[in-house]
Order: structure tokens, then C-alpha cells, then sequence
């Protein structure tokens, strides 16, 4: 009976849903999974198998799958104020979240403007930065820096400072020309192109030579995380910051998926000791309940808007901006990280998820076995597995009770903080499990 109704789901989605990232007609070879419920670190379909969320359920999930603490406060916003529009209102949550997060930043940055998902905040970053210039009288300053490979969403501006082709090819008469430079990459130690100093000074030349036209640089903080995990020191972060302040260009951090915790600070730009003229975040803010994203600013920029011509001002909107719902997410989320001190139980944690998968940097199959905080990856070494090898790792990996999406040729696992002792070594059992059956046994 349970098969019927999850073949009658996946049938269903296929006619109504058009799905995310997805070339539709590949289902009909790869049958997606209809999931009836959640807890914890597992997902549940309805033929009664569980899967263990090694992916965060795309990097949102911090605290498990219905959290009690989340949804007891999210049932009592829901009996108090469900929504309304941020335009001549406020409420409580927005305002108790934009004060905590102006703390988590030592008060460098505040005055917070909130969007949906990560590529809306992208848009506002990119917005405030250009809008910033043009209220200063540099009308120029309209063009931006981005590291190789980058990715920072799919709306035209989001996507026009980001270099993944397969994403942006199609679209290239809709975007904006961006500059793209060079960005550090530890998989490759001995590789002069790859360091710190190697690309801080291509990022120099280019703000030397077209200071007077950039409006900013914008990079995601120490992992690059759609480019196949790129991880990098924070040494250029702290460089990129030194090298905007010297031209008079800004700096946008994109912490939407390295934020809260996932690479062991809080905000992955406390590692380089600097923070960004817009820190953008999303993605683990509500701990994977509900669509939230936000840009915090400086006071100069602020300052730059705050004025009586109306055309200074930031036009720019969202229907759900702030949601209370979402904000009350936001500030749970927060009460987590302060209660259960987080950040010092991840840094056990992460110990022991690496000394669990150290199995994969003695296996000659895999190379460049890493990890930053929260977040582990390394590479299937070969250069013919297909472009079906991610669907086939998918759908191997769901056998053995586990959601892995590999990004080409990388495999990465970014668990919730929740994750036992007992769910690690189901994670690293699982995933040699998957690997041996879609490469063959060693």
C-alpha cells in the first residue's frame, strides 16, 4: 500500500512539479523520492525508509528535522502574528534579530535589510553597493570583481557575478560583463596560481587598473561551495579586505551557505579577522524551516541612503520580507548556538567525523580528502565516470539509508550539528558502502 502511494507521489510531481535544479526528462531513468515525514538527522519516504540528511537537506538543516525548540516557538508566533508587511511596520522578531546579529558582529555592521532566499540577498548586496556609489556621486562604479568558479544564485544579477558555465552560459545575453579573477585553492599546495599572494596580486591588478568603474568585490568567505567545495586560507579574505579599503571598492562576503557555524566561527570572516561592507547570509539562518535572507551593512553606507530625496533612498522590496515566522526561526536558532554553545560542541563533532572518514585519504581512488569546520569533501579520482556519477552516487547512496548530491566529481557531506556518535559511523559506512558498489569494490 505505502509503494502505491509514493509511486502515486513521484508521478504526480512529475506532471505538476518542475523541479529545481533538475533536467525533468533524467526521471524518467532516476525516480525521485517522496518523503512523508522528518526527524532528526533522518528523512522518512512513505514505503517506510529512512535516510540519514548528510547534506543538511541542501545545507539549511542545523538542528534536525523538526526541532522541539523551533517548533514550540514557531506554534507560539503562529497564535501571535503570522505576518505582515515590513513597509510602516514593524514587530518584535525583526527587530530582537536584527540587534542580536549586529552583536555577533561586534556592532560593525547593523541595519539589516531582509530578503527570501540567499540569490534575493545577492541582489540587494549588489543593489546597495552600486545604489551606495551613485549616491556618492561616483555614477562609474558599476561593475564587479568575482573569484573563478564562484556561485552566489540564479537570479540575473546573482548569477551575472557568478563563473559556473553550466548555470550561466545560457543566459549570457541577460547578464551583466563581470570581472573575474583568480581565487586561492588548497587542493592544489604547489601550484603558484592557487596561493594567497598569487591571486591577491591578480586581484590587486585589477582594482589598480579599474578602481574608478568597481563597485565591489564579492566572494564567499574560505569554501566555494558550488564550485566543488574550493577551500581556501583565510589569509586572502583578510587581503581581499585590505586591498578593497586601499582602492575604494567594496567588499561583499556571501556567507549564505558558510555562515552560522559551518566553517567552525560563527560567520566564516571572523577567521581573516575582517569583516565585509555587506555580509550576506541565508541558508542555516532559520535553521532549514523557513525561506529568510538578510545584508548587514555599515553605518557609512547606511548614512549614504539616509536622506530626504526619495530617489537616495533603497526602493527595494519583498512581499515576505521578515517574515515573523521566519524571524522567530532566526532567533531560536540563535538561542541553540548560546545554550548548547555550539561552535565549541561542533569543534568535537567535526573531530569526529574526520577520524571516522580518514578511511578515505589512505583510499588511491579519492584525492584531497578536506575539511573546514562542519564541512568534509574530497575527490573521485578518474576522468570518465559520466555525467550521470552524482545521480548514480544519489541513488546508490538512498539503499544505504543515506542523501548524498555529490557536485561533479566531489563528494561532501555537511551534517546538522546534531548528528551522534552512532549517525557518524552510519555516515561513514554508508558512504563506503555507496562508493565501493558505483566504482567497484578496491
Amino acid at each position: 500500500m505505502n509503494k502505491k502511494i509514493s509511486n502515486d507521489w513521484v508521478k504526480r510531481s512529475r506532471k505538476a512539479v518542475w523541479h529545481p535544479y533538475t533536467q525533468m526528462k533524467h526521471h524518467e531513468n532516476f525516480p525521485m523520492i517522496a518523503l512523508e515525514k522528518a526527524k532528526g538527522c533522518w528523512l522518512y519516504d512513505y514505503d517506510g525508509h529512512r535516510y540519514f540528511d548528510a547534506i543538511s537537506s541542501w545545507w539549511v538543516n542545523l538542528f534536525g528535522h523538526s526541532n522541539t525548540k523551533i517548533n514550540a516557538a514557531l506554534t507560539k508566533q503562529l497564535n501571535t502574528l503570522e505576518h505582515a508587511m515590513l513597509a510602516g511596520f514593524t514587530h518584535r522578531p525583526v527587530v530582537e534579530l536584527s540587534e542580536r546579529l549586529a552583536r555577533l558582529t561586534q556592532n560593525n555592521l547593523g541595519h539589516v535589510f531582509y530578503g527570501s532566499d540567499g540569490a534575493s540577498a545577492v541582489e540587494i548586496a549588489l543593489k546597495m553597493s552600486f545604489h551606495f556609489w551613485v549616491n556618492s556621486g561616483q555614477k562609474k562604479k558599476n561593475e564587479f570583481v568575482c573569484l573563478r568558479n564562484s556561485y552566489h544564485g540564479e537570479t540575473l544579477g546573482a548569477l551575472s557575478v557568478s563563473d559556473i558555465s553550466l548555470y550561466k552560459d545560457v543566459y549570457g545575453n541577460l547578464l551583466n560583463q563581470v570581472n573575474v579573477v583568480d581565487g586561492p585553492d588548497s587542493r592544489h599546495k604547489n601550484v603558484e596560481e592557487k596561493t594567497v599572494d598569487y591571486c591577491l596580486e591578480k586581484l590587486e591588478q585589477i582594482l589598480q587598473l579599474k578602481n574608478d568603474r568597481l563597485a565591489a568585490v564579492i566572494l564567499e568567505p574560505l569554501v566555494q561551495g558550488a564550485a566543488g567545495m574550493v577551500m581556501y586560507d583565510a589569509a586572502y579574505v583578510n587581503g581581499a579586505r585590505r586591498l578593497c579599503d586601499k582602492y575604494g571598492v567594496h567588499l561583499i562576503a556571501d556567507e549564505i551557505a558558510v555562515g552560522f557555524g559551518r566553517t567552525g566561527t560563527m560567520f566564516a570572516c571572523e577567521q581573516a579577522n575582517v569583516w565585509p561592507d555587506f555580509l550576506v547570509l541565508s541558508k542555516g539562518i532559520s535553521g532549514g524551516y523557513l525561506p529568510l535572507s538578510l545584508v548587514m551593512t555599515t553605518e557609512d553606507i547606511y548614512q549614504a541612503f539616509y536622506s530626504n530625496d526619495i530617489a537616495k533612498g533603497f526602493l527595494h522590496s519583498h512581499t515576505y520580507t521578515a517574515n515573523p515566522l521566519a524571524c522567530t526561526a532566526a532567533l531560536t536558532v540563535l538561542d541553540i548556538f548560546e545554550s548548547e554553545r555550539i561552535l565549541s560542541a561542533n569543534r568535537i563533532l567535526s573531530l569526529k567525523i574526520k577520524k571516522e572518514l580518514q578511511w578515505v585519504a589512505s583510499d588511491c581512488r579519492f584525492a584531497d580528502f578536506r575539511n573546514l569546520g562542519m564541512m568534509f569533501a574530497f575527490e573521485v579520482q578518474g576522468g570518465n565516470l559520466g555525467i550521470h556519477f552524482p545521480r548514480k552516487v544519489f541513488r546508490e547512496a538512498a539503499k544505504h539509508e543515506l542523501l548524498l548530491r555529490p557536485i561533479g566529481q566531489t563528494i561532501y557531506v555537511v551534517p546538522p550539528y546534531t548528528t551522534s556518535d552512532e549517525e557518524i559511523v552510519h555516515l561513514s559506512e554508508s558512504l563506503k558502502k555507496t562508493l565501493n558498489k558505483v566504482l567497484g569494490s578496491k
